[in-house]
């Protein structure tokens, strides 16, 4: 009994024991608003919506889904919206709800700045992507640029 007793006092004791004063943290220097006025605001770079395929020559394409559909934009290499330089594009993906690939050819959309998909992407957005790039018409249309994009929207 004389333990229990000698224990609890002592927990007693050393948890009414005075905390050591901690230090004080030096202030956080104060910032010149008149240095900050007279640098230059940093520019910001646009953004490109969807996922972001770099090309070759330094120019990107930004491929989203807009409207239940792909959208396959072009810009050039300040990322400014440019228009289309292909004909037009395919795109593949695998089926989530089924067995074997979907597929889809993306024409000119009424603005000229992209290339649009005819057939809707069901969910989920998270899948491989395979884009081919077409320049020409009919059987004389030549694959120009191939993608493969891990797509997630």
């Amino acid at each position: 009994m004389k333990a229990i007793v000698l224990f609890v006092g002592l927990c007693c004791a050393v948890s009414f024991a005075p905390a050591k004063p901690q230090p004080a943290k030096p202030a956080a220097p104060a910032k010149d608003t008149a240095k900050q006025a007279s640098e230059p605001a940093a520019v910001e770079e646009p953004k490109i919506p969807g996922v972001v395929i770099p090309r070759p020559d330094g120019s990107f394409l930004g491929i989203s889904i807009d409207g239940g559909t792909f959208k396959l934009a072009f810009y050039d290499k300040k990322k400014k919206a440019v228009d289309v330089d292909v004909t037009r594009a395919t795109a593949r993906w695998p089926a989530k709800y089924k067995i074997g690939d979907e597929r889809t050819v993306l024409n000119l959309s009424g603005d000229g700045k992209s290339l649009v998909g005819g057939k809707p992407v069901r969910p989920p957005y998270v899948f491989k992507l395979w884009l081919t790039l077409l320049k020409g018409e009919g059987d004389d249309a030549k694959a120009v640029e191939n993608y493969t994009v891990d797509f997630r929207a």
